[in-house]
């Protein structure tokens, strides 16, 4: 199975076409169709989103998502306003992410911050960090440190 190489003309002449086959359901068991990084550049793809991801951080993706679901579809400004005042572990990590996708959104991809707002927010699972705790008859058990991986999408409301 060959991966088929489109050159710049062809994906500015196809342009309308290959969006809308990107953005059709994939079957289950098919594979949906990736476009290369340069593919991505010259289609646009993802120059109307700001986007950050905190990796490795030591609070659970399960305590993430608590705080994730209070921001998801608010303004930039009102998302700030409930993680400052949010009393979570996952709030400080969560304003440094925002920060960084509002950053991303404006400088790389120009767009106006008052029209900004969180489209999409998750906290995917990172590696478990094993600790091991002494117990009786010199035995021992062992302590799961849980990562997350969190990601921010930001989008100019329309």
């Amino acid at each position: 199975m060959e991966k088929k190489v489109m050159s710049k003309d062809y994906l500015l002449e196809h342009r309308e076409e290959i969006l809308a086959e990107l953005a059709a359901p994939v079957k289950k068991n098919a594979r949906p169709q990736l476009l290369t990084k340069k593919e991505k550049k010259i289609l646009g793809v993802g120059k109307d989103q700001g986007k950050a991801i905190a990796k490795y951080v030591r609070v659970t993706p399960r305590k993430m998502r608590i705080v994730i679901d209070l921001i998801k579809g608010k303004s930039l400004d009102e998302a700030y306003a409930i993680l400052t005042y949010t009393p979570k572990a996952a709030s400080p990590v969560l304003v440094k992410a925002l920060k960084s996708a509002e950053a991303n959104a404006v400088n790389n991809n120009s767009l106006t911050r008052d029209a900004l707002y969180v489209a999409d927010a998750y906290a995917n699972q990172g590696p478990v960090l094993k600790r091991f705790m002494p117990r009786a008859r010199g035995s021992a058990a062992r302590i799961n440190k849980r990562t997350s991986h969190v990601t921010v999408v930001l989008k100019e409301r329309v």
